[in-house]
């Protein structure tokens, strides 16, 4: 494969090629976006997780490369500010050799890859051997990284238009005395991609070409992530203020009076959680869910999955509950986990959800409604207040007296709320339906942090995770002064409380979206503390 291909050759070489090739391979040109894994786009996620091989560069964020199956191969073809790691062709010859074996490849690429991401020269390279290619547009740095900043590159009253260049030419072409055709500046925003190292000639340049030297300047390094760094100036001044800062590629620089703008639009680096390392403590779903929420908001999720959820022992009881359905009135959820293992054991007998058609469901929180959503059902009853206490109150007595309840739960929850319900008058049957138990390396990892400087919060997703962590023969290591402790609820923060810890935050909604919220406003100076010492109920 030669590392530019041009379009005579191509033209020259596609009869007949596809004769020899295996008709299940192909390559898929995906853009991977900016560096935020949520700028992916709903084709190129598709693309991931058909994958056979995964060929992937520097910037991509490696987060992304989860969606691909446990089996696909995934090649790092990176290249280096300083020098390539990976030269063109030898890339190439990855996307022909495992084509031909007929693979499905992801070539996938930082930003849009026809957007200075030399995807044009792989497409023409993937004609010239006959294989077969998709083009999945990503979202380009040039427009993400300056929205990210609160930046707008088109406004009304300062720009019409926007100009995205590079910051340097190819390799063997001059790079010294560049004359690239530029706006004037009444006319619109100039975006340099890859402009970091070459800044100063770039301002140079645009001075001779009479950009005004107090023309606004913003370089915005590593956007979009939590890392991310912007520097506002003006071309006579950019140079030594982005010397001063220490701002390292990747970087983004916008030239023009959109620039000023940022005061008063940055949103994602003046989020409070903004570059706060969180370690949250819970099961694998619930730490992976609130991990997202706080990648979102440029936060550091450091995900601790110290709750393992198992099968219990035997499906007997739960079960034996599903043959006896009609002579209950009322199923309870407290949480996913009980709707997930319900409807593994209903569809396990070979029932579906018509045989719950007389029963009214109830549940705890909005999250497992969703769940029940997910399979066909609204929930008949879901409290104010989305904790057990909630569910306690507002439940109508006449509702549930002298009816059969059955409650899947797990085998450390649920105590109050039997014992809730009996005083309403209802027959309580609980099923167990899965085991907690703690993850001895993560709960270690998790005390460690706590006790080190290298988290600003450790946040708690239930006081299960309080008692795994604290309970556990090495709980007793102090925590550090600046660690701030987040508890989802009351309970959890009354279990954090009785093994030693000083809560700084308790969520009002006790769900990980109210946790989130509730570290948001205790960042930005907006919450008044812990008052947890009354209605301990859940959460």
């Amino acid at each position: 494969a030669q590392e530019s291909v041009g379009f005579e050759e191509v033209q020259g070489k596609t009869a007949g090629m596809r004769t020899t090739l295996n008709k299940r391979g192909k390559v898929y040109l995906v853009g991977a976006g900016p560096g935020d894994p949520g700028l992916l786009t709903v084709k190129a996620l598709e693309c991931l997780r058909l994958a056979d091989v995964v060929v992937y560069d520097r910037l991509v964020d490696i987060s992304i490369l989860e969606e691909a199956p446990r089996r696909a191969e995934r090649i790092y073809v990176g290249k280096a500010p300083q020098g390539e790691a990976w030269r063109q062709d030898a890339i190439n010859e990855v996307l022909i050799d495992r084509a031909r074996k007929g693979k499905k490849v992801v070539r996938l690429k930082g930003g849009d890859p026809f957007v200075f991401g030399r995807g044009g020269e792989e497409a023409m390279m993937l004609v010239s051997q006959g294989i077969p290619f998709e083009i999945v547009p990503g979202i380009s740095a040039a427009v993400a990284v300056p929205a990210y900043a609160g930046i707008p590159l088109t406004h009304r009253d300062f720009a019409s238009a926007f100009t995205v260049i590079t910051g340097h030419l190819a390799q063997g072409k001059d790079n010294v005395e560049v004359r690239w055709e530029y706006p004037s500046p009444e006319r619109g925003t100039l975006v340099i991609l890859m402009g970091m190292a070459n800044l100063p000639n770039v301002v140079q340049d645009l001075r001779s070409h009479e950009w005004p030297g107090d023309t606004p300047v913003a370089v915005i390094a590593e956007g979009t992530s939590c890392r991310q760094r912007c520097v506002i100036g003006c071309l006579d001044d950019i140079v030594a203020r982005s010397r001063d800062e220490d701002l390292t590629p990747p970087a983004v620089v916008v030239v023009g009076e959109v620039a000023r703008m940022r005061e008063n639009l940055s949103w994602f680096d003046s989020n409070p959680l903004f570059g706060k390392r969180v370690a949250i403590l819970g099961t694998v779903t619930q730490t992976r869910d609130l991990g997202q929420r706080l990648r979102g908001c440029g936060a550091i999720p450091l995900e601790l999955p110290i709750l393992q959820i198992q099968p219990p022992l035997n499906w007997k009881e739960l079960d034996d509950a599903i043959v006896h359905l009609d002579g209950f009135r009322w199923v309870v959820f407290t949480s996913t986990l009980g709707v997930d293992a319900f409807f593994g054991r209903l569809f396990a007998q070979e029932k579906d959800v018509r045989n719950l058609a007389h029963l009214r469901i109830g549940v705890i929180g909005p999250t497992t409604a969703r769940a029940l959503e997910e399979r066909g059902l609204r929930a008949d009853f879901m409290p104010h207040r989305y904790n057990i206490g909630g569910f306690l109150a507002d439940v109508a007595r006449s509702s549930v007296d002298g009816s059969r309840v059955l409650l899947p739960l797990s085998d450390t929850t649920g105590g109050k709320l039997v014992s809730g319900l009996a005083a309403l008058g209802a027959d309580v049957h609980v099923a167990l339906a899965y085991q907690t138990t703690p993850n001895p390396a993560a709960v270690l990892e998790g005390l460690r942090l706590m006790a080190s400087d290298e988290i600003d919060v450790a946040a708690f997703t239930s006081y299960q995770a309080v008692t795994h962590t604290l309970g556990s023969p090495e709980g007793r290591l102090g925590v550090a002064d600046r660690v701030k402790i987040a508890c989802i609820g009351p309970k959890t923060a009354a279990a954090a409380l009785r093994h030693g810890l000083k809560v700084d935050v308790v969520a009002r909604d006790h769900t990980l979206p109210g946790l989130m919220d509730a570290m948001e406003e205790h960042f930005r100076g907006l919450s008044k503390g812990c008052d947890c010492v009354a209605g301990l109920d859940n959460g």
